[in-house]
């Protein structure tokens, strides 16, 4: 059994995260999420809550469990650290080393594995900042599930989409499992 930290961002594949933390909680994992507050837009903290079996984390500012920083507290205890949905916004964060929030502050602090699966739009995805910023992280350590192909919330078909929260789940076993 490993301690998965899950950051959810702001995008509509939040709702496909849901799946991912009732899949990893199957494979009797530990999950522990961390919301943006743009996540909470699409899901609420309840709803991980109660597949998770612990407490959400949302802000900085969240009264702690215990007397070390909360963000602190999860980067340490993670044997993985994974974000999906990731966001554009979130992924530049993490490649410009920005720790503006719960989910940023944790992920530049953890010392654990990160992998991220992006969910955006077409445009989004194939920007040439964004590309850069992935291959930045790419060279730091980070592993990809790779976006998919297909229809996408804004109406056009292209690559983009979240990969398929069974996808996620079986790169998650193989990285804990080695």
């Amino acid at each position: 059994m490993a301690t998965i930290v899950l950051g959810v961002t702001g995008s509509i594949a939040a709702y496909k995260a849901c799946e991912l933390v009732r899949l990893l909680v199957k494979e009797e994992h530990d999950v522990h999420v961390i919301m943006t507050p743009c996540s909470q837009k699409f899901v609420t903290p309840l709803t991980f809550q109660t597949l998770s079996r612990n407490p959400v984390a949302v802000t900085m500012f969240d009264d702690p469990e215990e007397w070390v920083p909360g963000h602190i507290s999860l980067a340490d205890k993670a044997d993985l650290f994974v974000i999906a949905p990731c966001t554009a916004n979130v992924l530049a964060k993490l490649a410009h080393g920005l720790a503006d929030d719960l989910l940023t502050a944790t992920a530049l602090a953890t010392r654990a594995p990160l992998l991220i699966a992006p969910a955006m739009n077409t445009g989004m995805w194939e920007n040439p900042a964004t590309q850069q910023n992935s291959a930045t992280l790419i060279t730091r350590g980070v592993r990809f599930v790779d976006a998919g192909t297909g229809d996408l919330a804004c109406g056009i078909t292209g690559k983009g989409r979240m990969a398929e929260p069974q996808q996620i789940k079986e790169v998650i076993c193989k990285l804990v499992n080695k």
